[in-house]
């Protein structure tokens, strides 16, 4: 019995040992893989970062139309606050009718621009003077462009890398104080504060107590659950992590991944990121107050929010001024006077991922011709578009103010009408301001690229354009027959095509059928010159949408997006010059090595003279046809050119116009598509006009062609007349176009002066060929 016991005994110690060694041996596995990961992931470990994305950067100069109060919003949209702080950049001051503003240092896509003082006059809406702070005249300056998003990594992170020799040495005493005294002496764990933590876990408060290495570990390895088992790997790895790199290392990497809350739905991560978001400066700039409140964010971010807490985060930072005056890493008189100072974050309106989601939207379709997604999140690339910033603002409010005014007055039926404007560079295709809907922040539907909706009148200039192509068929005067009219095709039902006001005008002048936008007369006009080569134009004007050749189509039964409308356009208010519209300039890796430029792109798509002669038809649009309801918003000497478009049951409401610096084009409808009482002139012309005229536009006064002659026309016979017959029109004609009789009212001396001019101008078009403009 006792042989027995014994050798039982015997064989219990040896199965314990063998478990032992098993045991051993798996924490060696164990131990070895945690090891190998360590080394592995943080040695391979590259921050994801997004690409940055920047507003255009706002020139200044002697002679830029402006005003003063738009320039500050730039400043304040920036984070500069309106108070001078010496020694410091990133600042504003105004006095009168001038700002002195402290520059930041920003590196261009063409170098670096070093901080600077400034000082800018205003009169009349426009820049009178620009100096630096020695007085010396510039002739440029550029602020820093407007920061307007990113193209995230998963979970919207985001992040400014910084070197810890960057971050300012109370940053991270405070830091150290507050969260990991023995930083620097223990080994990746603190035994006491790991007990602290375990008997926790049996309590309702769960305490934390990890050392900075551990806090890296949990957020760079490990999934944030509080268990003994995720406890044991993050200290196992601490220690790992310890063994194989130095402190700096280890402090540096957590700068850079600390969490410091939401900025709508982007994640602000790192000390570098948080300076700018809280306090609008770089992270070397961090006074010791801004510094202890970002280290007493670290232990709950939400918590501790300056914005929506600011007792609480008042609090918080004074605590971490005191933990930092006991660790005796300030002394008396610097607690004091941090103590003493206010929270002092920036009051800039939160961002999310981007304040203007449709306009990204184009930026990252553009971006992803040339880039792959993977790069564009996680390589920091630095991205420069188009966007102006005075401009968008101007297009949102319009369009919401509108909107709502209509949904209040039921003026086009039930409430939740909807809308789109992109606005653009007419010469150089620059998007400067794009609109998905009157939610403006929603990145979701984004109906100036996606909603292909019918664009009705939109179309006919294409047709007018094709007429005046052929100005031995057709000038501005051509009678065109606005009586009834039967289209007839094989397989298909017949067309025939109703005024708006449901009458008809007899044979009136291409001008006036442009103007009053007669449906009948411009559909006549259309199948005459061909519905095949009509299209053909409308391609050659830019839409690359297949369109089917319906007669139906003359009129505008093609679905376009505001987008494809506005490339259309391009090529009008351009003078036929066709250039396909961008919202990129250049992109730069993060350091600011240029990668990519996007120059501008230009191809001739029509002669100068029609294109001409449909500019001066479009005026007449504006003028005195169904678009004169802009005089409302702006004044006729500005001479806009444009176009209203109004879609069948009225379901659809457009206007597409432009003037010397922009073009913009307006859509107004609902979603359903539903039948509604819509008119591009009730609708939408009034948000492309107070749009506008909050923008202050140049006039429209295109170059004359060589070809082209101004004559003087009797409206009442349509033949040459002069400026003492009443009513009469200066119009342009292709040269060997005009009417060559002479209407009664036209004297003797009036036609001897016209002939005298037209010697005049013959000549001066011989010369500047012969010996250049």
């Amino acid at each position: 019995m006792l042989r027995r016991a014994q050798i039982l005994r015997y064989l219990r110690l040896r199965y314990l040992g063998w478990a032992g060694l098993a045991l051993a041996f798996a924490a060696a596995v164990c131990t070895l893989y945690l090891d190998s990961r360590v080394r592995s992931e943080f040695e391979g470990r590259r921050f994801a970062l997004p690409a940055r994305i920047y507003a255009r950067p706002l020139e200044l100069h002697v002679g830029l139309r402006i005003a003063q109060p738009d320039v500050e919003q730039e400043l304040r949209d920036l984070g500069y606050p309106e108070v001078a702080r010496e020694g410091e950049f990133g600042w504003f001051v105004r006095s009168g009718n001038e700002l002195e503003i402290a520059l930041r240092a920003f590196v261009f896509w063409d170098g670096p621009q070093p901080a600077k003082r400034l000082r800018v006059a205003f009169e009349d809406g426009a820049i009178t003077a620009l100096r630096d702070a020695a007085g010396a005249e510039l002739p440029l300056a550029r602020l820093e462009p407007l920061p307007i998003g990113g193209i995230y990594p998963a979970n919207n992170e985001d992040r400014v890398l910084v070197r810890l020799g960057e971050v300012p040495q109370h940053f991270v005493q405070a830091l150290i104080a507050t969260e990991d005294r023995q930083f620097y002496t223990h080994r990746g764990f603190d035994p006491r504060a790991l007990v602290r933590a375990a008997l926790s876990l049996a309590s309702d408060k769960i305490q934390g107590g990890s050392t900075i290495t551990q806090q890296l570990v949990k957020n760079f390895f490990l999934t944030p659950e509080r268990t003994l088992q995720r406890k044991a790997t993050e200290l196992i790895m601490a220690v790992l992590l310890e063994l194989h790199y130095d402190k700096n290392e280890i402090l540096e990497t957590y700068l850079n991944e600390i969490y410091f809350g939401q900025d709508r739905d982007r994640a602000i991560h790192g000390v570098g990121l948080a300076a700018q978001f809280y306090f609008g400066k770089e992270v070397q700039h961090l006074t010791l107050a801004e510094s202890a409140l970002l280290v007493g964010m670290v232990k709950g971010p939400a918590y501790y929010d300056p914005y929506r807490h600011p007792e609480r985060a008042l609090e918080r930072r004074n605590l971490v001024l005191r933990e930092t005056r006991e660790h005796g890493s300030i002394t008396m008189e610097q607690y004091a006077a941090a103590r003493a100072t206010e929270l002092g974050v920036t009051r800039k309106p939160a961002m999310g991922t981007s304040p203007y989601p449709a306009f990204l939207r184009l930026v990252h379709l553009q971006m992803r011709r040339d880039y792959d997604e993977a790069d564009l999140r996680s390589e920091g690339l630095r991205i420069f578009t188009t966007l102006d910033p005075r401009v968008q603002r101007a297009a949102e409010s319009a369009l919401t103010r509108r909107l709502a005014q209509f949904d209040k007055e039921r003026r086009f039926g039930e409430p939740g009408l909807e809308g789109a404007v992109v606005v653009t560079d007419p010469q150089s295709g620059e998007v400067q301001a794009l609109v998905g809907g009157r939610d403006v922040r929603y990145p979701g539907y984004n109906r100036a690229l996606d909603a292909a909706r019918p664009v009705g009148s939109l179309l006919k200039p294409a047709i007018y354009l094709t007429a005046l192509s052929e100005p031995s068929r057709y000038t501005l005067l051509t009678p065109i027959d606005d009586g009834p009219f039967v289209w007839k095709s094989r397989g298909a039902p017949d067309w025939e095509p109703a005024n708006y006001d449901k009458k008809f005008h007899g044979a009136v002048p291409l001008r006036v059928a442009l103007a009053q936008s007669y449906n009948v007369a411009t559909a006549r006009l259309g199948t005459e010159l061909g519905i095949e080569r009509v299209l053909a134009n409308v391609r050659r004007l830019g839409i690359e949408h297949d369109l089917q050749p319906f007669a139906s189509a003359l009129l505008g039964a093609t679905d376009l997006s505001p987008l494809e409308v506005a490339q259309m356009y391009q090529t009008i208010a351009s003078g036929g010059w066709r250039t396909p519209l961008r919202a990129i300039r250049e992109v730069t890796t993060q350091e600011g090595r240029p990668l990519q430029r996007y120059p501008l792109a230009v191809e001739q798509a029509f002669a100068p003279e029609p294109m001409y002669l449909l500019t001066a038809a479009m005026q007449d649009v504006v003028r005195e046809g169904t678009a004169q309801g802009l005089k409302n918003f702006l004044p006729p000497e500005l001479a806009v050119a444009g176009k209203t478009g109004t879609t069948d049951e009225q379901r659809d409401a457009w206007f597409a116009g432009f003037t010397g610096d922009r073009l913009g084009v307006v859509w107004i409808g609902y979603d359903d598509n539903r039948a509604a009482r819509l008119s591009g002139a009730a609708a939408a012309l009034p948000v492309w006009g107070e749009m506008m005229a909050a923008l202050a536009p140049e006039p429209l006064a295109p170059a004359k062609p060589d070809r082209i002659e101004l004559v003087w026309i009797d409206p009442q016979t349509g033949l040459r007349g002069s400026m003492s017959c009443a009513g009469a029109l200066e119009l342009p004609f292709v040269q060997g176009s005009a009417p060559e009789g002479r209407a009664p009212c036209s004297g003797a001396l009036d036609a001897a002066v016209e002939a005298v001019d037209a010697t005049v101008e013959r000549a001066k078009s011989w010369l500047e060929r012969l010996f250049g403009k």
